[in-house]
């Protein structure tokens, strides 16, 4: 397994990442996702670390805190093989307060989090998504105070607009507070946008991607293709609305051309989507998710092979967009504005 530095850090972490978003099945969405329980878990995390994938991730409303507590019984007695990265900010429950990346309801979320997971410490906590409420010196300066008390280790956040992480990395130079690392986001051969401005800000700052969803929200799994209705079996039926849009022709035209990339290679589509990915400027870590054995040890086998030069910018045409401005015309000036390649 090959590990990558995350961000502007001294911490490594594996390329890949396995999701804990199918374990519990405790709210119909998730459960669409999967319902594995303990033991189930504990079978794929043996899988995982057998493979050197040590980092899991969860958040504390994957399945209402469900999630999070399948995999603290799974880690049981092995906390110290494992790296654990959890999210919180969104709605927890219907309390008042329970939201937010408020100094209160911070404290609240992570203290949550640590006590399902049954762990004195996070490695990796990320502000799920961002709070417009909350002052940025208050998110930064709860964080730093956690830092401080060891409850949580590094820091990063999730689905930040570009203003958004680099409002919060100001705050963090300005008061000498701790900085995010990493940025957790969605990234794909069919949602390519986190390269219009996260990616160049990434380099810049020093904030590496930890990629959700990378097979474009279950899209990108070989199954989806011109002319052939969705599988009767796919989670795409209830929770299509929920993911990122993407037009059908951009879809069967990154299809086709892994078809031929699987020709030549013997590697199945995820896997290609997958191995593109790790090429990819910034990105230290792309999260994949598995309900059963073999999905996972498909998964596992992203590594280990290389897709050559010549198969990378076959797939990069394929699934390039028409950007919106003003990335379009920044693409005007390469000479004295460099964008990453």
């Amino acid at each position: 397994m090959e590990y990558r530095q995350l961000g502007r850090s001294g911490f490594t972490v594996p390329v890949l990442s396995f999701g804990t978003g199918t374990f519990g099945g405790g709210t119909d969405f998730f459960k669409a996702w999967g319902d594995t329980d303990a033991k189930g878990a504990s079978r794929l995390i043996d899988i995982c670390l057998d493979h050197g994938l040590t980092m899991f991730d969860s958040a504390d409303v994957y399945s209402k805190g469900l999630a999070e507590e399948v995999l603290g019984a799974a880690i049981k007695g092995r906390r110290s093989q494992v790296i654990i990265s959890t999210k919180a900010t969104f709605r927890f429950s219907d309390a008042r307060n329970d939201v937010g990346s408020s100094r209160a309801h911070l404290i609240e979320a992570v203290n949550g989090s640590l006590k399902r997971l049954g762990t004195d410490h996070i490695d990796l906590f990320q502000l799920h998504g961002f709070d417009a409420m909350t002052p940025m010196e208050e998110v930064m300066g709860t964080l730093d105070d956690l830092v401080t008390a060891g409850k949580i280790r590094y820091t990063g956040c999730s689905n930040f607009s570009g203003w958004h992480l680099m409002k919060s990395l100001a705050v963090s130079e300005k008061y000498g507070l701790v900085r995010h690392v990493a940025h957790q986001a969605y990234y794909s051969l069919i949602g390519r946008h986190y390269e219009w401005e996260l990616m160049p800000l990434g380099l810049d700052q020093g904030v590496s991607a930890v990629v959700w969803s990378p097979l474009g929200w279950g899209r990108l799994t070989g199954k989806l293709r011109r002319g052939v209705p969705l599988p009767a079996i796919s989670r795409l039926h209830k929770t299509a609305e929920n993911g990122p849009p993407v037009p059908d022709e951009l879809l069967y035209r990154v299809v086709d051309a892994m078809d031929e990339i699987a020709a030549e290679t013997g590697k199945s589509i995820p896997q290609i989507a997958l191995n593109w990915l790790l090429h990819r400027p910034t990105v230290a870590n792309i999260i994949v998710g598995a309900r059963n054995e073999a999905q996972l040890k498909e998964n596992l086998g992203t590594i280990g092979w290389a897709l050559t030069k010549e198969q990378i910018a076959k797939l990069d045409q394929a699934s390039a967009t028409t950007k919106i401005y003003p990335y379009w015309h920044q693409e005007e000036f390469v000479e004295r504005n460099p964008l990453p390649a």
